[in-house]
């Protein structure tokens, strides 16, 4: 069972288990409790678009693995990591910083990045590849992303 955060409306305290700064806005809290971990948008769409294409065999959030892969195909050991924009820094999409509590999200996404690198370098001292992939370049084009997972699988298309 996970820590609930809540509003005290006669007091308009805030009670929280102190991981993370007070939200400014009670819908900024309701926002962030909503954001899930895995099993997100892009990695669903993802996972259909490999399989409507043929390209199966893949098993998901394999927990044995550095940084629990989202997708990996364990006979050819290659890892895939769908990352979401805003929580792992895309570099293409350059996101503008939250403007309240910008220390915290300036450390906790440098976390974040600095954990993804070790967990791709961990995995590469297995013998596994990976590759990590952008929500942006599956909301722009999944078909596009799915033909590169299999010339790397090299699946023919």
């Amino acid at each position: 069972m996970g820590h609930r955060c809540f509003w005290d409306d006669e007091k308009r305290t805030y009670v929280r288990d102190g991981r993370a700064p007070i939200p400014e806005k009670e819908t900024t809290s309701q926002i962030m409790s909503a954001i899930k971990g895995k099993n997100i948008y892009p990695e669903k769409k993802l996972k259909q678009a490999l399989r409507r294409d043929g390209v199966k065999g893949f098993r998901s959030h394999l927990k044995t693995l550095p940084g629990v892969p989202d997708i990996c195909y364990p006979v050819k050991k290659f890892a895939i990591f769908v990352n979401g924009c805003f929580w792992h820094r895309c570099p293409k999409c350059k996101l503008k910083l939250p403007k309240s509590h910008t220390v915290y999200w300036q450390k906790k996404f440098a976390r974040n990045v600095n954990r993804d690198k070790k967990n791709l370098k961990m995995l590469a001292k297995m013998g596994w590849k990976s590759k990590t992939i952008w929500e942006c370049e599956i909301k722009k084009d999944v078909a596009g992303v799915v033909s590169k997972i299999k010339r790397t699988l090299k699946i023919r298309a």
